[in-house]
């Protein structure tokens, strides 16, 4: 199983910095993590999210991280794909498949390497 499909891994940085102005505008979801951090109430479970891969979204998958789950990330829609989050999301560990504007073929590609962690 490959660890990503991205556009470019060099883009980390700049999609961490957004990925962190977002995190500072969602309160809510941080007192969550924040209680994920402590309880693990999903150690040992297989998520697969096919979601918009936004500065959004992987705050969410960073908390779903922290409750345990392992995670493997697919962009539901290519044109809203941001590369910079993609890109931060994989080089922190997680399973990312995503291109903005990726075709058909790709589409599928990424669908299917997400689908090998075998989710619950």
């Amino acid at each position: 199983m490959k660890d990503y499909i991205l556009k470019d891994i060099n883009l980390a940085d700049e999609g961490k910095q957004r990925i962190e102005w977002a995190r500072r505008h969602m309160p809510v979801l941080e007192k969550i993590k924040e209680q994920f951090e402590k309880e693990k109430p999903l150690e040992g479970i297989n998520v697969v999210a096919c979601l918009h891969v936004t500065v959004e979204t992987a705050n969410l998958i960073y908390t779903l991280k922290a409750g345990g789950a392992n995670i493997a990330l697919t962009a539901s829609n290519p044109l809203s794909t941001q590369d910079d989050v993609a890109a931060a999301l994989a080089s922190e560990g997680i399973k990312t498949f995503a291109i903005k504007g990726m075709n058909e073929k790709q589409y599928y590609e990424c669908l299917e390497e997400a689908l090998k962690i075998k989710p619950h």
